[in-house]
């Protein structure tokens, strides 16, 4: 585990991994290199008839279709990230002890619970079983509804006993904040409050986190918060802008729940929904101490021209002189008294996924784990990728060219896209056999339309259009875009499976591919689609590391010349 230095609040912060589950890319191979010349880029890709001729390494041939070996990457990486299983797999128990982490703390009847987010029912049932002889009281904010939607789809092992100790409030209705929610964090936060410097509270974190845990400063109303940070979106801003002002406004954002529980041991356990997994970003970070400067706050809100509607509640807030924080427990250093660590992330979906693809005669290639960008400009890579990776000869330099210009602007790195490039090429020359390219994040659309659709679904359909001319499976590409949610957006799919034969079927029923593009109408499109075949429908998920995305490519037969 890779111990992570922060600001005071946070000394002792790591980036935790499940058992055998770490960063896809954190490997020496993967260092970047001083510097990357074209050349040098475009050396690596040319054929190798000695190793062809050396022969050819060979997996067993599958009889299942690579749409359903796609599915079941999928689940894979979907599992590897289930609420109780990370928590299972980040707590040791050792008798009146436990070990998080790495570090060691005593059980003596000494510990509370707090949780905030959609995952957190689940995370929470798993932490009382393993430590509920040793649970006084806890309390968590969830979302509205999910017990009965557990109930309803057979997840009780995600639901909390009947004699549990920790009680459940839930609020934040279609993920927004709202007075159920507000209520929550008030009793966390008082709950908090009452701990001693002999007690440990375990502080569970998921996505959704933030909404379910709204505690503006008095005198600023939940509505008024609303309203800024909405502008503010609404404006452009940033994430980093936004979040400094929430936590500007916030009294347990930024640190704040951990200032209030000190001088008690916090330790918190993340399952990270954000690219990178930076811990002052995910739920704002209620247990990561982050400076509030008035200044930067001020800024911000004039360069988007919002001083003029702000409230006055927010200005009496952001024109005081001291800190966020009004009730005062001491200046006591909390050095050393907060352990945040993040025990599920996109790069332990990818892991996973990765470890069925091989069992499913695949070879697995990690990408990277922080995509974003416009779902056209994703598109296209994964596009040029498949085309890089099918070709039966040596690819024209234009392709690595493009790749390499295409990187930054969906957030994949130029020794990423090279390490990549090396690995296609070798294993279409070394005749390797199918591979698996694999990456994660979250890309974005511009909505133009009035559909109904979501990220995923709209890559996959984009993704085919580049995919023509390349073959149909299982001699052709198939591609898979999913949130590990299990909703892309307000629809009942996660995403969809496409390859290059999705236009002339399209066209064959009737469906025009560009009007649908146009109205961000994917899922309507997908459901009439071959009677909804290609959507990837894996039901509620309980769980949240943003998207998967799966290139399947086939054993290409190299033309020697």
């Amino acid at each position: 585990m890779k111990e992570q230095k922060l600001n005071p609040l946070d000394q002792r912060s790591t980036q935790a991994s499940p058992a055998g589950a770490s960063n896809p890319e954190a490997t020496d191979e993967n260092r970047r290199p001083p510097e990357l010349s074209m050349a040098r880029v475009l050396s690596l890709f040319r054929p190798q008839p000695f190793m062809v001729h050396a022969g050819r390494r060979r997996n067993m041939l599958c009889k299942m279709s690579m749409d359903s070996r796609a599915r079941k990457v999928f689940a894979a990486a979907v599992e590897a990230v289930q609420p109780d299983t990370v928590v299972r797999q980040s707590i040791e128990r050792k008798e009146d002890s436990v070990v998080i982490g790495g570090q060691k703390f005593t059980l003596k009847h000494n510990l509370h619970l707090v949780g905030f987010g959609k995952a957190v029912l689940g995370m929470a049932a798993e932490a009382e079983r393993i430590l509920g002889d040793h649970l006084v009281k806890g309390v968590i904010s969830v979302p509205h509804g999910i017990q009965q939607t557990l109930q309803q789809h057979g997840k009780n092992h995600l639901l909390l006993k009947e004699n549990s100790r920790i009680r459940v409030m839930e609020g934040a209705k279609h993920n927004l904040p709202d007075i159920d929610a507000q209520n929550a964090a008030e009793g966390i936060k008082q709950f908090a409050s009452e701990l001693t410097e002999n007690d440990l509270l375990l502080v569970l974190i998921s996505g959704g986190g933030s909404a379910l845990l709204p505690a503006p400063i008095p005198p600023i109303s939940l509505q008024e918060k609303q309203d800024v940070t909405r502008k503010l979106a609404g404006a452009g801003a940033t994430i980093q802008e936004l979040n400094t002002v929430r936590r500007a406004l916030s009294v347990l954002k930024g640190g704040g729940l951990a200032h209030f529980a000190h001088p008690a041991q916090v330790v918190s356990l993340i399952l990270s929904d954000v690219i990178g997994d930076p811990l002052d970003m995910i739920a704002s970070g209620p247990t990561v101490w982050s400076e509030v400067w008035p200044e930067e706050v001020w800024s911000i809100l004039e360069q988007y021209k919002l001083l003029s509607c702000l409230p006055a509640s927010v200005k009496e807030v952001l024109g005081r002189p001291t800190q966020r924080w009004r009730e005062n427990k001491g200046e006591s250093n909390t050095s050393g008294r907060v352990l945040n660590t993040v025990i599920g992330s996109n790069s332990v979906a990818l892991k996973q996924a990765g470890r069925r693809a091989r069992e499913l005669g695949f070879r697995p290639i990690v990408l990277a784990a922080g995509v974003c960008g416009d779902v056209r400009a994703v598109s296209r890579l994964y596009g040029l990728l498949a085309r890089f990776a099918c070709s039966p000869e040596e690819p024209p330099p234009e392709i690595a060219g493009e790749l390499l210009r295409l990187g930054p602007e969906v957030g994949v790195e130029s020794w990423d896209l090279c390490r990549t490039m090396q690995v296609l090429g070798e294993g279409r020359t070394e005749g390797w056999g199918s591979t698996c390219l694999l990456a994660g994040g979250e890309p974005t659309v511009e909505l133009t339309g009035k559909g109904r659709g979501g990220r995923n679904q709209e890559l996959a359909l984009r993704v085919a259009l580049e995919l023509g001319g390349l073959g149909l499976p299982p001699n052709g590409p198939v591609f898979l875009s999913g949130g590990t949610d299990g909703q892309d957006g307000p629809t009942e799919a996660a995403g969809a499976v496409t390859d290059g034969g999705l236009p002339e079927e399209s066209q064959a029923q009737g469906l025009d591919i560009d009007s649908v593009l146009t109205n961000n109408d994917s899922y309507t499109f997908f459901t009439r689609l071959s009677a909804g075949r290609r959507l990837l429908v894996p039901g509620l998920t309980c769980t949240n590391v943003m998207d998967v995305h799966m290139l399947l490519i086939p054993p290409i037969h190299v033309k020697i010349t």
